[in-house]
């Protein structure tokens, strides 16, 4: 394991999600910079996109009261798209990043929503935001548009703070976290592209983030922010700790699986000073599960 690049803390860089380039690279969400930067093979930062703050500073923002960018996604042509939470209509929504580094808005969402995640379902051609204040995953087109209220399944319903997510399209089914119950949870898709009832595959994650599968089936790494842990997740919803404090998680908000590698972000946001992008490699051993070995390499059976 080590660090790919190190983050401004100073300027607000907590590194919130990922979208893998190919090649290495990667694109970063930051709060509450309010930025989307891209992080090259070798480390180096480049800030592609700043939003701008809201009339009243983003103090109605939901739950928190700042403006802060979410999640990133990135299409296979090379789109890279962001969800800017705001608290003001018409800057709440699914952003794209322009080469000539003015976003454009693709689609709106409502003042009152708390976009997390975004993920870009290919089959259906188009996107898939969750809410985290209202409890709720939204959909829009991909060419842009009106979104509109895809699954609003109690499973998906905050506590006191935040419900629905991180977010993944997996085997015939969307996949998202709620932070507030400690929860991973399938929803199937019907044929129409509709969502069928929730059925709860993991408990005991309070504070889960983002997830992604390793490529095993069902299997998931899971970041776990409150407690500043990567997990793995198997089938049967048994979890086991794989890296923690002790190996440098601080904050850890999000995991993205490309091949044999692991990138995890660490924002730094409730534990820690060093926002970061950590680059992990996935080695499968015939009798170890999980296991790190002396080098902090993440090992799976």
């Amino acid at each position: 394991m080590r660090i790919l690049a190190h983050f401004d803390r100073a300027a607000g860089q907590a590194a919130e999600s990922i979208a893998l380039e190919p090649g290495g690279g990667a694109v970063i969400g930051m709060i509450p910079a309010r930025q989307v930067v891209r992080v090259a093979p070798d480390g180096a930062v480049q800030v592609l996109a700043t939003m701008p703050l809201p009339p009243d500073g983003g103090g109605t923002t939901p739950v928190i009261g700042i403006p802060v960018v979410t999640g990133v996604a990135r299409s296979d042509s090379g789109a890279v798209y962001f969800l800017y939470s705001s608290g003001q209509g018409g800057l709440t929504g699914i952003w794209q990043v322009r080469r000539s580094g003015a976003p454009r808005l693709v689609v709106p969402l409502p003042a009152d929503t708390f976009p997390n995640a975004l993920v870009i379902d290919g089959k259906r051609d188009r996107f898939l935001v969750t809410d985290s204040t209202g409890g709720r995953i939204w959909q829009a087109p991909l060419r842009g548009g009106e979104a509109s209220v895809w699954s609003a399944d109690p499973a998906l319903a905050p506590g006191a703070f935040f419900g629905a997510n991180g977010l993944k399209v997996h085997d015939g089914a969307v996949w998202a976290t709620n932070s507030d119950h400690g929860t991973i949870v399938r929803i199937p898709v019907t044929k129409r592209g509709g969502s069928g009832r929730a059925d709860v595959r993991a408990t005991g994650l309070e504070g889960v983030d983002d997830f992604d599968f390793t490529g095993r089936g069902t299997e998931i790494l899971a970041a776990i922010n409150q407690t500043s842990k990567l997990v793995r997740v198997g089938p049967d919803g048994a979890h086991e700790t794989l890296l923690d404090a002790e190996d440098g998680m601080q904050g850890t908000t999000a995991v993205a699986v490309q091949g044999n590698r692991a990138y995890v972000t660490n924002g730094a946001n409730l534990a820690g000073n060093d926002p970061n992008l950590l680059l992990a490699e996935l080695r499968h051993t015939p009798t170890e599960a999980g296991r790190l070995d002396a080098l902090g390499r993440v090992d799976f059976s």
